[in-house]
């Protein structure tokens, strides 16, 4: 990571997205900063919903990223951060992102990663411009279940309707996963290098890359939102926005990011 990004470590905190939305709000950021937390006691997930952790299980931290660009230009950084994670993960394992994807690891439109379609992590992307002539900061959080999904999901107690994946899952049996320091260390490096290469190129840079991980190209899927109908149709891949393209009986239509779920459509 660059020389002017900050990394703090605490103990414990409500949630470390909420912490330096608290602080852009207040105008005190200049540098970006990243922050981990062992223990999350109010962690989020999108729409509201609440992100569960197991100290020493999960791996919880947020950075905060300036960007010379208005919000309206940064569509498809949660997909350009899913990529980040990958290599991220593939270079704390010493393993190739082809072996990775080879053992299932996906991701999901338009914030999720999954192993063998069980949820391995979850991206949370907040901030925004306090005025026009100020950068646009936002905040990316992610949750990334490290050891024991299966006490993750117990713990979990109906909160989510599909599995729960492991980090350990990709390593041979015995063999253990390195050091929580290390993965975080490995994923900020990988951040920084993709949103240079975002906020040079936008996302169309990106797309093809995207389409190798795509979760459910090609599936039936329906998207679901608060107060809104859901939209069926078969998932066609992204477009140069990161929008979703949903191919349906006579149209395509595209999907924007937002408050929405998207599931297998059975």
């Amino acid at each position: 990571m660059s020389p002017n990004c900050i990394l703090e470590r605490v103990a414990t905190t409500k949630s470390t997205n909420d912490d330096l939305l608290a602080r852009w709000r207040a105008g005190e950021l200049i540098d970006p900063v990243a922050r981990i937390a062992h223990e999350q006691t109010s962690g989020k997930g999108r729409a509201g919903r609440v992100w569960l952790s197991r100290p020493d299980d999960t791996l919880c931290f947020s950075l905060a990223h300036p960007f010379h660009k208005s919000p309206n230009e940064l569509s498809g950084l949660s997909l350009v951060i899913g990529l980040a994670v990958i290599a991220g993960i593939a270079g704390a394992l010493g393993m190739s992102e082809a072996s990775l994807h080879q053992q299932g690891l996906r991701l999901k439109w338009p914030n999720d990663l999954l192993l063998n379609n069980a949820k391995l992590g979850g991206i949370l992307i907040e901030g925004g411009q306090s005025n026009p002539s100020s950068p646009t900061w936002m905040v990316i959080g992610l949750g990334l279940n490290l050891h024991n999904a299966a006490l993750i999901t117990n713990s979990l107690q109906g909160h989510s309707t599909i599995g729960v994946a492991a980090l350990d899952q990709l390593l041979p049996h015995q063999k253990p996963i390195p050091d929580a320091e290390f993965i975080w260390l490995k994923l900020i490096e990988s951040f920084e290098k993709h949103l240079a290469q975002f906020e040079q190129h936008g996302f169309a840079q990106f797309k093809d890359s995207w389409a190798q991980w795509d979760a459910f190209n090609g599936q039936s899927v329906c998207i679901s939102g608060t107060g809104k109908e859901p939209i069926i149709g078969i998932s066609a891949g992204v477009d140069d926005a990161g929008a979703l393209i949903l191919r349906q009986q006579h149209q395509s239509i595209t999907i924007h990011a937002g408050d929405l779920s998207l599931r297998v459509q059975s």
